[in-house]
């Protein structure tokens, strides 16, 4: 009798302890939450509340961007070297990593990155989040894109009443067409309208066309004279990698968030070869140690591409003082 006590104990313990762990890994799960940003850009930061009183209106719901970014001087917008991670458009998937306060540390969904599986992490004000179940639910049934470098969803039909100003890039359920405008849905304040001329519109992202490397150009084009902006990834303001990788992800592409990482991968193009949307990198000792800059190629020696806090968005000789003693080599995203 002892012994079968004995067994039934170690039985019910072994059973006990799959239990537990059923319900620990189930737990685990429930942890792995997702969002939508609810502004038209969200800042990430490498820490929670580094924030100076000046980047307030980049940290509300709604966001004001543009008295942001007027609102720096060359040395305000230096400081954000190191500070900032990346940005995330309005509409945007993210998955919540850590929560600490009113901040929250998420990684976002399409800007590869070897830091995190989820996507590129950083830290943003919880405040600008939403878990969008009915947005969500209207992503399957079409998706507009917003192609034109800035422009306004209205609240009512006949486009009077402005509500947010988005960036190019911005992808929004479809709910309706009409002969010059579009409506869709936000994250969390319904329907609102756009102008049909300012989108595309598909039925998911696997319908937006393949492109050449000549569109991918003339996209970038549209941004000309934009100021440059640590970590930006809008039509606010770029850094070298977030306008490349932009470039691409608006039409149908998507490369990796970052030019050291996007120098490892597509194919390896000799600069005898370069076509119009090849990748051109630039890298400390004179081409031989860690890339720090990326272009993109136009063609005629030439290329695009967001400098650094000094400049915006133009066009240079691959050769220009400063970069061409630093060519590290290209690569090519297209087939």
């Amino acid at each position: 009798m002892e012994r079968k006590k004995v067994l039934v104990l170690v039985l019910s313990f072994f059973a006990l302890s799959i239990l537990l762990f059923s319900s620990s890994e189930a737990s685990a799960k429930e942890k792995v939450r997702s969002a939508y940003v609810d502004v038209a850009v969200a800042t990430l930061w490498t820490e929670p509340d580094l924030l100076r009183q000046l980047d307030a209106p980049s940290a509300s719901n709604p966001v004001d961007l543009n008295a942001w970014i007027k609102s720096m001087k060359y040395e305000d917008k230096l400081w954000l070297v190191g500070n900032l991670e990346t940005q995330a458009l309005y509409g945007s998937k993210v998955t919540i990593l850590e929560e600490r306060g009113n901040w929250v540390k998420v990684a976002v969904a399409n800007q590869l990155t070897s830091r995190n599986e989820a996507g590129y992490p950083g830290w943003m004000p919880k405040g600008q989040l939403k878990t969008a179940k009915a947005f969500e639910k209207q992503l399957s049934k079409g998706l507009v894109l917003v192609d034109a470098p800035k422009t306004w969803l209205y609240s009512d039909s006949k486009q009077r009443s402005k509500f947010m100003e988005v960036s190019f890039d911005t992808r929004l359920p479809l709910l309706q067409v009409k002969k010059d405008k579009v409506k869709v849905m936000t994250p969390s304040d319904g329907a609102k309208w756009i102008d049909k001329k300012d989108v595309e519109i598909y039925q998911n992202e696997n319908q937006i066309p393949k492109p050449t490397g000549t569109d991918i150009v003339q996209s970038g084009k549209g941004f000309l004279g934009l100021p440059y902006l640590w970590a930006g990834m809008s039509g606010f303001g770029f850094d070298c990698s977030g306008f490349t990788y932009t470039m691409y992800h608006a039409n149908g592409i998507t490369i990796p968030r970052d030019s050291s990482v996007q120098a490892q991968q597509g194919e390896m193009v000799k600069r005898e070869n370069l076509e119009p949307g090849d990748l051109l990198f630039f890298a400390y000792d004179k081409g031989k140690g860690k890339v720090h800059h990326v272009g993109m190629y136009i063609g005629k020696g030439k290329m695009i591409h967001s400098p650094n806090t000094s400049t915006h968005v133009r066009i240079d000789e691959i050769d220009t003082s400063g970069y061409g003693e630093e060519y590290a080599g290209a690569r090519r995203y297209l087939d």
